[in-house]
């Protein structure tokens, strides 16, 4: 999960969900100033973001997922505490009504 540089909205739903049950938090880090719909995003700020718990890990995104993820190196080197992670897509490829289902046996 964290040998990628950057997750699809498939793989934030999955991996967070898998994350939660190891009481790792994930935190969708919104770098545009346009909160996506649907889930629980927080505006980039450097201090809020200090205060989570080491560890976490967080998930910026902008518009199309390019600006992030050229800026990953910045983001690991300003918060080496934390995993850091594109958000494939950014904005333009999120689907508010996109839901993960869990598999019939």
């Amino acid at each position: 999960m964290f040998e990628k540089d950057e997750w699809t909205q498939q793989e934030l739903f999955k991996y967070t969900k898998e994350l939660d049950k190891q009481g790792i938090k994930v935190v969708l880090i919104d770098t545009v100033l346009k909160p996506l719909e649907k889930i629980e995003t927080i505006t980039y700020n450097p201090y809020e973001m200090n205060d989570y718990p080491k560890g976490s890990v967080f998930v910026f995104y902008c518009d199309t997922g390019k600006t992030t993820k050229e800026r990953l190196n910045y983001y690991r080197n300003k918060f080496p505490d934390y995993k850091c992670i594109s958000l494939r897509g950014g904005r333009g490829y999120w689907r508010p009504n996109y839901q993960l289902l869990e598999e019939m046996n």
